[in-house]
């Protein structure tokens, strides 16, 4: 299994200045950083793409608590899979997007039996969408490479899979910042810098 991208002869790689790329732990703070930054962007027709798929109530409230936090400014658009036309679509009029998170994107891909070529074609969507974005956007995810190494072998697929996504997600983007314990560093541009909450 490798679903790293090739480098084609010729091409170079291309690095968006839109692009913002925000990961980090199971409740770090990434989605609430993401959202601060997005925030300061002054425009209007803020879209909120959502990759989770309410499976039962608690995922329900969830969802419904997170959109309370968001307020009235976004406009949240769900779609579980095809995340690079609904970047395509509102991109044009939008003054930002956030997509959250990218994470769950990849656990629907695998739910709905996306094999390793289907789901680098799906990074490959993403990926091209993101070079023609002339919006800012912001994309979340878990780090989820930094605990023990999975028991079965679904989780160690997802693990690898989710690595890849990060790794490749994180070269087209401008600015990558790392989410730990609420305290957010940006490692990309690499200066290390220490970004302030209020």
């Amino acid at each position: 299994m490798n679903i790293q991208k090739k480098t084609i002869k010729g091409k170079k790689d291309f690095l968006n200045k839109n692009i913002t790329f925000v990961i980090g732990g199971c409740r770090s703070g990434k989605s609430s950083f993401a959202l601060d930054q997005a925030n300061k962007i002054i425009g209007k027709n803020k879209y909120f793409i959502a990759t989770s798929l309410p499976m039962d109530s608690e995922m329900e409230k969830r969802v419904e608590s997170h959109q309370k936090e968001r307020g009235e400014d976004w406009i949240t658009i769900e779609e579980p899979i095809m995340i690079h036309e609904k970047i395509n679509q509102y991109s044009p009029k939008a003054g930002v997007i956030l997509v959250d998170c990218l994470t769950l994107w990849l656990s629907n891909l695998l739910f709905h039996s996306y094999n390793p070529a289907q789901i680098d074609t799906a990074i490959m969507h993403l990926e091209a969408c993101l070079e023609q974005c002339e919006c800012p956007v912001f994309l979340v995810s878990n780090e989820v490479g930094c605990s023990i190494v999975p028991e079965n072998k679904l989780a160690r697929q997802f693990r690898d899979f989710a690595g890849f996504v990060n790794q490749r997600m994180a070269k087209v983007a401008h600015t990558v910042v790392m989410t730990i314990a609420g305290i957010d560093v940006q490692i990309k541009p690499g200066n290390g810098a220490f970004f302030i909450r209020h």
